[in-house]
């Protein structure tokens, strides 16, 4: 019966979990390139379950052996197995704005923090007071030969990431001129990535360091379109109100437990008396 407190009581710490996860996907449903939060648990060691009254011990060459015929196992619980992020594609929004790039495909863009280099897959930018290529927040975004510095001219981006823009020769004339290849990593183990906050991840040492990806192995780069979450509000408010269902249940197993030792109690000190 005090096993069953110990018991409920991890249920309901692994569903709090669940539900803290939930509720923060929910909260960036809207957000551009947000990925959801997913929780895994695993159990504590079962123990396994004999019939007492049948216990007895018999020999055997090897030595003495124990009768008892196992009826089944007993759990003793759950624990936080790990918290990781799935990277899973969203869909892909239009703004229309030339600014906004998303990528089609696994990858990240890369820009530069006062902590370092960060790497997020929110392509939502903007034009800097010196006319570098920045997130909302100011960081730079970096190309293969540092910031990206774009001024105040037109300029395209093509499915591969070069970022060309248009000038004006000695003649006169417009053409396009490159200006620098965006900068697209990619982890071993993405999943591992820590989450930093305004969509920045840094790497670990479990997903290991930055690679730099190639002309020909990077995602497509789509200009004039963003990248949504992938969280489903549907799928997210239906877990909702399974954790929900799953935290009742538990508390429920720990008032049954504490009843039932209750009741033992006052049993025993009936007879005693």
């Amino acid at each position: 019966m005090i096993r069953s407190w110990y018991t409920g009581a991890s249920g309901m710490r692994a569903q709090q979990y669940r539900l803290d996860a939930i509720a923060n996907n929910l909260a960036n449903v809207d957000a551009d390139a947000y990925k959801k939060d997913v929780v895994s648990f695993k159990s504590f060691p079962e123990m396994l379950m004999r019939r007492m009254n049948d216990d007895g011990v018999h020999t055997n060459p090897m030595g003495s052996v124990d009768s008892a015929p196992i009826i089944g196992k007993l759990g003793t619980g759950v624990e936080l197995n790990e918290l990781f992020t799935n990277f899973e594609q969203g869909g892909l929004k239009q703004t229309d704005s030339d600014l906004d790039l998303a990528l089609d495909g696994e990858g990240f863009f890369v820009v530069s923090t006062p902590w370092g280099e960060r790497y997020t897959r929110n392509g939502s930018f903007q034009l800097g007071k010196e006319g570098y290529l920045e997130t909302k927040e100011g960081y730079p975004v970096q190309g293969e030969n540092g910031s990206m510095r774009i001024g105040n001219n037109e300029f395209q981006v093509d499915k591969l990431g070069r970022v060309w823009i248009n000038m004006l020769n000695e003649q006169g004339a417009s053409e396009n001129t490159l200006v620098d290849t965006l900068k697209l990593v990619e982890f071993d183990i993405d999943r591992y990535l820590q989450k930093q906050g305004s969509s920045l991840y840094r790497s670990t040492d479990v997903s290991g360091d930055a690679q730099v990806l190639g002309i020909e192995d990077r995602p497509r780069v789509i200009q004039g379109f963003t990248e949504a979450s992938n969280v489903d509000p549907v799928i997210e408010m239906v877990q909702m109100i399974e954790v929900n269902r799953a935290y009742e249940a538990n508390q429920k197993v720990i008032q049954s437990g504490d009843t039932m030792l209750g009741t033992l109690i006052n049993q025993v000190a009936r007879v005693s008396g």
